[in-house]
């Protein structure tokens, strides 16, 4: 992607602040950042692009595994009496052992490009597919790492490379199976990765780093990690207290609940995303919310894995930051991530509309959980600033009013309609940047890019 023009735009209304707020001008600096977004702007000046729909923020993707995008709808068939998020994992470890890196260029492409026709504008790239099938290292350690930036730049999405610590295959066990040899990476190792993407500056690239796990990472390598990290800001991952077996294992290790483990023994703060988070004691939100550290919920993945319902009350109720990630890819829209999240949370609790907050004046569901996702995916990505505001990349999405779904709404319900009653695509246009890479609901780029990715797919499903 090429540095971004100055440009002006003029929306009918955009989403600033929490709210819709009319005839909206919104002016790109040469950075590719919002330098003026102003309400109230009566008609478009004269050199302004006219946008011919309601305007969103572009929202992060704080969770995202991109070579499992090559796995999604593969593992809709069982065999055996049992089927659990366990033996999914088994059998995606057949495409993490096949895949190159040309191929994983080309998935990571067509990948991107999807999120982005689904809303999203950045993503958290959870990445520890670190060497090759043989489980030795490239000639250049960061092949792969190279591999996704360039399947994020062929797409024109923002990226926030995390490569992962995973050294062992669970509590008890000192090394990793021999099907997770491609993972395999030292504190030293996930350290100079990150620093090296960090300092590579390819545009719309930042890195931070991950712990795959509490059972994939010793106390002292996680310690270790946290030296070198030292008090960079840069975020910091890991998955946390998904499965109850995962929960079950600590407990019997540590004595103590995963989450309830790493608030004690780790200096949490507001780098922390806990991915997942799904199984939580009261005490453990509490200590989360206090320690300034998120959490990242992946609806569509937990619902497909069977992991089971997050305790979103409580998560909103002690305002602990909250992004959403799309994980393994059975999903690739934000808007329907927030309505399983929502839906998920009706059928558990037989409620509705259970993330709204009428006493703080958030009566509107798709309002909260849209700026929940806004505020914690910037601080997920290592974004300072994030949204439609001054100072923040200038990225935006343009709805298709006559969409379905969007046709005949008033303004004010539209985000309530595209969150709860849009069953297809409602995203015309999409920005990164101030440059364009999605118009009348294609991406620019889509006929190569799905070419690249049929041949990759053709590959690894023979």
């Amino acid at each position: 992607m090429t540095a971004a023009q100055p440009a002006l735009f003029w929306a009918p209304y955009a989403w600033l602040d929490g709210q819709w707020k009319q005839q909206v001008c919104l002016q790109v600096g040469p950075d590719g950042h919002w330098s003026d977004v102003i309400a109230g702007v009566a008609s478009a000046p004269e050199q302004a692009t006219v946008l011919q729909g309601p305007v969103l923020p572009g929202l992060v993707n704080a969770h995202s595994h991109a070579f499992q995008r090559a796995f999604a709808g593969l593992s809709e068939r069982r065999a055996s009496e049992q089927d659990d998020f366990w033996s999914w994992r088994d059998r995606m470890y057949g495409v993490a052992l096949r895949i190159t890196p040309q191929q994983m260029r080309a998935v990571a492409a067509q990948l991107y490009a999807e999120m982005l026709l689904g809303g999203y504008t950045q993503v958290c790239e959870f990445h520890y597919l670190h060497h090759d099938d043989r489980g030795l290292a490239y000639a250049d350690p960061a092949t792969m790492a190279w591999a996704i930036a360039d399947g994020a730049a062929d797409a024109g999405m923002g990226l926030t490379l995390l490569p992962v610590l995973y050294e062992r295959a669970g509590f008890a066990q000192p090394n990793l199976r021999n099907d997770q040899r491609r993972f395999a990476g030292t504190p030293d190792f996930i350290a100079g990765l990150q620093k090296t993407v960090a300092q590579s500056g390819r545009p719309l690239v930042n890195a931070g780093v991950s712990v795959h796990s509490l059972r994939a990472a010793s106390p002292a390598s996680i310690t270790r990690l946290l030296e070198q990290v030292g008090d960079s800001d840069m975020p910091i991952h890991i998955h946390i207290a998904e499965q109850m077996q995962e929960v079950r294992d600590c407990l019997a290790h540590t004595g103590k609940h995963p989450i309830a483990w790493l608030c004690d023994a780790l200096p949490l703060d507001a780098r922390w995303q806990l991915v997942h988070a799904t199984h939580t004691e009261p005490a453990e939100i509490e200590t989360v919310a206090a320690s300034g550290a998120g959490i990242v919920i992946c609806p569509s993945t937990e619902g497909n894995l069977g992991d089971g319902f997050a305790d979103l009350p409580h998560w909103l109720q002690h305002g602990v930051p909250m992004a959403i990630g799309s994980d393994s890819h059975v999903c690739r829209q934000w808007n329907e991530e927030l309505r399983w999240l929502e839906y998920g949370q009706r059928m558990r609790l037989q409620q509705r509309n259970v993330a709204a907050s009428p006493a703080t004046g958030q009566s509107a569901t798709a309002g909260r959980l849209l700026e929940a996702a806004l505020s914690a995916g910037g601080q997920a990505a290592g974004q300072k600033r994030w949204g439609l505001q001054n100072g923040a990349r200038a990225d935006m999405l343009v709805l298709n009013p006559r969409a379905s779904g969007l046709l005949g709404i008033p303004s004010s319900h539209t985000l309530d309609a595209y969150v709860f009653a849009c069953d297809t695509p409602a995203i015309d246009a999409v920005y990164v940047a101030g440059q364009q890479v999605v118009a009348q609901g294609r991406h620019l780029r889509g006929e190569p890019l799905a070419r690249d990715f049929l041949e990759a797919m053709n590959g690894l499903h023979p």
